[in-house]
């Protein structure tokens, strides 16, 4: 790809969704790496709401703690697992959607 060229689908980095509340420091930590990283995300508050928690829960099989983060439709898991996988060195190439 040259600099002129508009990026693709194909080498484009998959979305990551953030599920959060407001008073968790576990999302607070998760956010700070994936802004460390460079990395956008869309946060998802489900503190006051009840309907986007149920989504979370059945995207995150049955998983009701915060956060949880998804790097497109791959399940990261929380605070820990992201942590685990920067420790690991797999995180960039997941990010990336080399997974």
């Amino acid at each position: 790809m040259t600099l002129d060229t508009p990026p693709t689908d194909a080498n484009k980095a998959p979305t990551v969704t953030i599920y959060t509340t407001a008073i968790c420091p576990f999302c607070i930590m998760a956010k700070r790496l994936l802004n460390k990283k460079g990395v956008r995300f869309e946060e998802i508050d489900v503190t006051f709401q009840p309907e986007e928690r149920a989504k979370m829960t059945a995207r995150a099989a049955g998983q009701r703690t915060v956060p949880q983060i998804f790097v497109g439709e791959v399940h990261i898991g929380g605070c820990d697992d992201l942590h685990d996988l920067e420790r690991q060195n797999r995180l960039d190439t997941i990010l990336a959607g080399e997974n």
